[in-house]
């Protein structure tokens, strides 16, 4: 189940707890929430200014206000959870989780359709990266990885190599994401980081140095390359992920996602805390602690200012941004 075990994080198990129902009950369409932002949410992205956030029972929330208030997605036709979210442009986005499912958006959010599911197996998606409208990545359980080069019309699946020292490619794909000369990165399980220079066909696997788990990573403007994960380990590259630094946080809280804008990188974590600092510098430190609920992923608004979410829904908006 999605991020039960693979991710460790206990609180995300409850939404799997809730969702234990047949396959063709999920695929079903989601209901409007009187209390959508106190859903469990576990990714959020910005489409131009409008922040668009996913989570648990095919919630879609979007803000038009930097985060002061929230609003339910029009349409959504799959009450699965959704664990991750990506805009090409403003208006142009998808997203991904439970059975495999692929939604697609043209309209900044407002409305999805339907583009790919598999209720043969639960093998979730992790993760949806789109370099421009028509590229796209999406990964997830067992190294399921699947690839599109007409905007999500046609997925294809991409097999990928044995890790070194393995017989198969059985890692989990836990995020994917890439800078702008179209390189694609993927974090993964025991410290792996896979990289692709040509859209997602092929590939070929770095090692961080650490042998646990990558839950998240991130670009900074100078495309150097942060990635972060369990017990709070958190690595950064220089060199297009061929070599790699550890990064002390200060913190063994395990790292559940990463944002950048210009200089600054700011990351949350299971026990609540934020922290944030100047790639340039490679030093982090604790911005605030929001309580102890599981933060789950932040965006980062105004140049500036962090929103953060959680296994309780939005966290209210911070004012706080990294020094």
């Amino acid at each position: 189940m999605l991020r039960k075990v693979y991710f460790l994080l206990v609180s995300i198990a409850f939404a799997y707890a809730s969702e234990a129902v047949a396959a063709t009950d999920i695929i079903t369409a989601a209901h409007p929430w009187a209390d959508p932002v106190h859903q469990m949410m576990l990714d959020a992205t910005l489409a131009g200014k409008r922040i668009v956030a996913v989570g648990e029972h095919g919630i879609v929330l979007l803000s038009d206000d930097s985060g002061k208030t929230f609003r339910q997605a029009k349409s959504v036709p799959v009450s699965a959870t959704l664990s991750a979210v990506s805009f090409a442009d403003q208006k142009r986005g998808w997203a991904v989780g439970q059975w495999g499912v692929i939604l697609g958006t043209t309209d900044g959010g407002e409305t999805w359709s339907l583009e790919r599911s598999d209720t043969s197996v639960d093998q979730p998606l992790y993760s949806v990266y789109f370099s421009d409208a028509g590229h796209g990545v999406a990964v997830g359980l067992w190294s399921l990885m699947l690839v599109t080069d007409d905007g999500g019309k046609n997925w294809r699946q991409v097999k990928l190599p044995p890790p070194p020292g393995a017989e198969k490619a059985d890692r989990n794909l836990f995020h994917v994401f890439g800078n702008r000369r179209g390189t694609v990165f993927v974090s993964a399980e025991q410290g792996l980081v896979l990289r692709s220079d040509d859209n997602g066909s092929s590939w070929v696997y770095e090692s961080t140095g650490s042998k646990g788990s990558l839950w998240t990573g991130v670009v900074a403007a100078d495309d150097s390359i942060i990635v972060g994960g369990l017990l709070g380990h958190l690595s950064r590259s220089t060199d297009s992920g061929h070599t790699w630094t550890a990064i002390d946080t200060g913190s063994t809280a395990s790292i559940t996602d990463l944002a950048a804008i210009g200089d600054q990188i700011i990351g949350v974590a299971l026990d609540g805390r934020s922290f944030g600092g100047r790639n340039a510098d490679a030093r982090f430190s604790t911005i605030e602690a929001t309580g102890k609920t599981a933060l789950t992923a932040v965006v980062i608004v105004d140049g500036h200012r962090p929103i953060y979410f959680s296994k309780d829904g939005v966290v209210a908006a911070q004012s706080r941004s990294p020094s």
